[in-house]
């Protein structure tokens, strides 16, 4: 940020997103490693990278197309590429962070009060990563963002303060606060590292201190650890059980922004999945809740919710909005993360985005099908739970730029993506069609096998490389010596519960073991049709589901 003193310049935020870029691109397998199970299924930093490369590819092809380019506009043009760009939960949150800073500076007169407008704009980004998250949980980057605006904020009151000082002071605040980070989370403690998400967070707060300092912030060194156990935290639609709240409440709202807290505080309280994101006067409200009459009163009371809909997951009772659109027709837009599963999904007549660990699809490539495909009704089935909350802003950017109606089936395996696609039936009316692929999707009880890629402690125990681990509803529940043993342990435990079908998805090198698998079950299970894939995707050797 180029004579930062006086003003922010636009050349000055095209070098913080360069270095940026290149730092998060060095630090990125670092990252990783701090958000690794264990197996090499981590990919945080490469989310964090992608998504702020995708916003400087922007911002260059912009100032080459315009070399007269508007720092407004370079703003703007930097905060839609990055949300557009935006990978993994991870990439979301910094999205909307960034969003949220570049939106405050763009409307702010910086060289009046360059420190207080960044240190403000600052704590408007870390409002708007707790807002993303709906249900926050500390020891994360939320913390870290936390910890940085609260030191910028501090140090601009002190009056004379520079910019350069606000952003140091965050630096440095960010860095503590990510040491911290064990102490917040237990899984951390045990595991022997910080949050990866919040060290990500730190690269980029570094990069804007190396920017306006022209100084290299002190070198951070990795904790003792490369393991962390995953933390469930809500993400839009992970709540779908029987007794969780029975209706989703969505609508546009028309407010001004000063509402928004008290909106989002009334809405807290009336349910969860809430997520409420936008700005300018437009938001976009999620939430799932059982007083449906009191979410949309919430929303009356905040400004004028508009393009209302209601879905019970039990029985449909909202009709199906009007439609002006020329696209005709309903689609499924499936993420498939092996060769053998995305011609599975091709054969059900998906549109298919490649995905899966390491190599999640962005928010714009989700978008970019849900585009191409040209339906009026577009079904999404994101297959990951870290491509869930892209898969939801794709949907709604969709419904506001397209006219068109998109659901996200938060499906959180491959094989639930698998389950729901199955019962999908165009002629069916849209909402019937997407209730059932969601009850089926629910249903479907899902489990893996994998190998350990270094010693660890998971759920189940610690494990050694080279150990087969058995994974349960994304959980490790089993750790042994041998994939077969442990393969028969998860599905004899899927099974306990009951069911009609075992699906058996193949991964690479899987195919004799999923034969094996598969007459284990026809020898022991009689009565349960198997059904087996080649589904080729990698770190996998097995994928399986029981309806």
């Amino acid at each position: 940020m180029e004579h930062v003193t006086h003003g922010i310049t636009l050349d000055g935020v095209a070098r913080f997103v360069e270095i940026a870029t290149d730092a998060l691109s060095s630090a990125r397998e670092e990252i990783d490693a701090l958000n690794v199970y264990p197996v090499p299924d981590g990919d945080t930093g490469t989310n964090m990278f992608l998504t702020v490369s995708a916003a400087r590819d922007a911002l260059r092809a912009a100032r080459a197309a315009d070399p007269d380019l508007s720092l407004g506009d370079g703003m703007a043009v930097l905060a839609r590429a990055a949300l557009m760009g935006a990978r993994g939960n991870s990439g979301v949150i910094l999205s909307q962070m960034l969003r949220a800073y570049v939106h405050h500076l763009a409307g702010a007169a910086i060289a009046d009060k360059p420190a207080e407008t960044i240190a403000a704009a600052m704590a408007e980004a870390t409002e708007a990563s707790y807002a993303a998250v709906g249900t926050p949980v500390e020891g994360t980057m939320l913390t870290v963002s936390r910890a940085a605006s609260d030191a910028a904020l501090e140090v601009a009151g002190r009056g004379a303060a520079r910019a350069r000082d606000v952003f140091t002071a965050a630096a440095a605040a960010a860095r503590a606060a990510l040491a911290r980070t064990p102490e917040q989370l237990e899984v951390l403690a045990q595991a022997g590292v910080v949050d990866a998400g919040g060290r990500g967070l730190c690269v980029v707060l570094d990069a804007v201190e190396t920017t306006a300092t022209g100084r290299r912030p002190t070198p951070w060194s990795a904790p003792i650890g490369t393991h962390l156990i995953p933390v469930a935290t809500a993400v839009p639609g992970d709540d779908l059980t029987e007794d969780g709240p029975g209706y989703e409440v969505m609508y546009l709202l028309d407010a001004d922004d000063q509402h928004v807290a008290e909106l989002r505080a009334t809405l807290a309280g009336l349910g969860d999945s809430l997520v409420v994101v936008g700005g300018d006067g437009l938001w976009n409200v999620h939430v799932h809740v059982d007083d449906v009459g009191a979410a949309i009163e919430a929303g009356i009371t905040a400004g004028r919710p508009h393009r209302i809909r209601v879905t019970h997951f039990a029985d449909q009772v909202a009709a199906g909005r009007q439609r002006t659109s020329t696209r005709t027709g309903r689609r499924v837009v499936a993420v498939a993360a092996g060769p053998g599963l995305t011609a599975l999904f091709e054969s059900a007549g998906a549109v298919v985005v490649t995905g899966g660990p390491g190599r999640r699809p962005s928010t714009g490539q989700l978008l970019e099908a849900i585009t191409a495909c040209g339906a009026a009704e577009v079904v999404v089935l994101p297959n990951d739970g870290d491509t869930v909350r892209a898969a939801e802003i794709a949907a709604r950017t969709a419904e506001a730029e397209l006219n068109v109606s998109v659901e996200v089936i938060p499906t959180h395996a491959q094989v639930q993506g698998l389950a729901a696609i199955s019962v999908h039936e165009p002629g069916r009316a849209f909402d019937a069609d997407v209730r059932e692929m969601t009850a089926t999707a629910r249903h479907a009880r899902h489990g893996a096998v994998t190998v350990a890629a270094r010693r660890a402690i998971t759920m189940a125990g610690p494990c050694e490389p080279g150990d087969a681990l058995g994974v349960i509803a994304g959980d490790f529940a089993v750790v042994g010596t041998d994939l077969e043993e442990v393969a028969t342990d998860v599905l004899e435990r899927l099974l306990a519960g009951g069911g009609e079908l075992v699906t058996i998805v193949s991964g690479e090198d899987g195919e004799e073991l999923a034969e094996r698998v598969a007459a284990h079950v026809e020898e022991h299970h009689p009565h349960v049709d198997v059904a087996v894939h080649e589904g080729g995707q990698p770190r996998y050797p097995l994928l399986v589901s029981v309806e």
